[in-house]
């Protein structure tokens, strides 16, 4: 499960102000973090990205724990738990999804747009990704509202794109998953996230050979 792969940038404009203000030195956590999880999920062996995450979830609750009020933290500290829990794998892996749903859900009431609705986005990944009933809290209808919801706020984004073309192609839709997979590949470069932004087009490319597979 490579969530939310989960996803954003360095701190995007957003269409209103937040609802609390990250200070200069939550912003620089957040681009470590967002800088680190792109090196550990996209250049980092599979044999040592769990212990990478689990430091790196370490470092997000510092921050959390800082500014707890603050949207863009949590968001991220909701993908780090996230893709944490992919690393880790087998049931040991759900109480990090439900931690990582939790943060996901506190930032949404803080701040639904923040980092343009990642949250949304990443809440989403995690519906169609974690197990459902009695095992886990997937739900497909759940996870289609929200991706939805992302693309509403951030349209021409990877990331929200990605996730859709994800979830279509899971459901047997794929040429709707192929269009969508077309608009993340015309998103604009995101500054600071060249590494991120690489590992999301490699993504890209992986589905569409998938989706090729199925259609032949």
């Amino acid at each position: 499960m490579n969530l939310l792969r989960p996803a954003l940038c360095l701190l995007l404009a957003l269409s209103s102000l937040p609802a609390f203000a990250l200070s200069d030195g939550g912003q620089e956590k957040l681009h470590a973090l967002q800088q680190r999880w792109a090196e550990i999920n996209y250049q980092t062996p599979a044999e040592a990205r769990e212990k990478a995450f689990a430091s790196l979830s370490e470092q997000a609750d510092a921050a959390v724990k800082a500014e707890p009020k603050a949207a863009e933290l949590l968001i991220w500290r909701g993908i780090i738990l996230s893709t944490y829990a992919g690393a880790k794998g087998g049931l040991g892996a759900l109480g990090l999804v439900k931690e990582a749903k939790a943060s996901l859900e506190q930032a949404l009431a803080l701040d639904a747009k923040a980092l343009e609705g990642s949250a949304y986005t990443s809440l989403g990944s995690l519906y169609y990704q974690v197990p459902g009933w009695p095992v886990g809290f997937g739900d497909n209808d759940k996870a289609a509202a929200m991706l939805k919801q992302a693309l509403a706020i951030n349209p021409k984004g990877i990331d929200p794109n990605y996730f859709q073309a994800d979830f279509l192609y899971r459901n047997g839709r794929y040429d709707e998953a192929s269009t969508a997979l077309n608009k993340a590949l015309e998103a604009a470069p995101r500054p600071g996230r060249e590494v991120a932004d690489a590992g999301r087009r490699s993504d890209i490319a992986t589905l569409q050979q998938k989706i090729a597979a199925e259609q032949d």
